[in-house]
């Protein structure tokens, strides 16, 4: 479609999908229990390094709030594996257990509509002892508070991913699950991914800021390069599962310099798509899941190039 066209079926998307005074947007009418999707993604086969659980007096501290917004007042910190799982504790992990009756449920530190959690995060990592000798990426398990290996990703090939970012710069990686949100909201479900990546990318940035961290997005990055770097597009490993869609793909590094480049090179993420993968993404509902023909049309509309 031209660009003109795009944006068109976006607009219609966003008339369509209104709650109006006298109706709501179209939706399912109803919650199939028997079919709700699983709110936790996780590859088979892969490596789990489960994070360590750290107390709340133990370091990294945490800072005052209004700190968290005055450059340089945060004293930053190295990049480690405590550091890494005090990050993703604060950014993507479970808050609590709730129960009622038979029913128990978890909640999460980013908030979510109708606390379904749409949003999947990834990591691009090296330098860490405890995730491997080799960087890699890895999937962020919030129910084990664990990272999953998806790929390894040599040295001089980390290298090049991170070129021009600043020190000791990593990467994390968000996507969307459309058909966690359409269970319950059907078309309305693109809108809220995004609501939710939003979230998402509001705790990242906060919970770097409480490590003296940098975290920003990188804007000009296609989403067909984020589906490669992170694996979306991988056919055999969601054979049978429900797909993700790409989102983003931001920076995070320790202090405040300012990087020379916030780009990838493209290469260098087809050099990944070579390497080592590991695990097969989970099913997440017993049953396929119903079609909403407007939000693949609105997603597809919406890509970056």
């Amino acid at each position: 479609m031209t660009d003109a066209a795009q944006l068109e079926a976006v607009m219609r998307y966003h008339e369509r999908t209104k709650h109006h005074f006298n109706r709501f947007a179209p939706g399912p009418g109803g919650l199939d229990w028997a079919n709700q999707p699983d709110p936790f993604r996780r590859y088979a086969e892969a490596p789990l390094t489960r994070l360590p659980i750290l107390k709340a007096e133990e370091e990294p501290l945490s800072p005052r709030y209004d700190s968290l917004y005055a450059p340089g007042a945060v004293a930053s910190v190295p990049v480690s594996v405590r550091a890494l799982s005090r990050l993703l504790e604060y950014a993507l992990a479970l808050s609590a257990w709730k129960q009622a009756g038979g029913t128990r449920w978890a909640l999460r530190v980013n908030p979510s509509s109708g606390n379904l959690h749409p949003t999947e995060g990834y990591v691009l990592i090296g330098g860490i002892a405890e995730l491997g000798v080799t960087p890699g990426l890895f999937h962020y398990a919030p129910a084990e508070h664990g990272l999953e290996r998806r790929a390894d990703c040599p040295p001089a090939l980390f290298e090049r991913l991170t070129r021009g970012l600043a020190a000791g710069a990593f990467l994390v990686g968000l996507s969307s699950v459309y058909w966690r949100e359409a269970w319950k909201y059907g078309e309305r479900a693109f809108r809220y991914c995004q609501h939710d990546a939003g979230h998402a990318i509001g705790t990242l940035r906060i919970a770097a800021a409480t490590l003296g961290w940098s975290a920003r997005v990188l804007d000009d990055v296609a989403d067909a390069t984020i589906e490669a770097l992170l694996g979306l597009d991988r056919d055999a490993d969601f054979e049978g599962a429900e797909r993700e869609s790409a989102e983003l793909v931001m920076a995070l590094w320790p202090g405040d310099t300012v990087s020379a480049t916030l780009k990838l090179e493209l290469e260098a993420v087809r050099e990944l798509a070579r390497q080592r993968w590991y695990g097969k993404a989970n099913r997440l509902s017993p049953q396929d899941p119903v079609p909403w023909g407007v939000i693949d049309t609105v997603s597809a509309a919406s890509r970056k190039p």
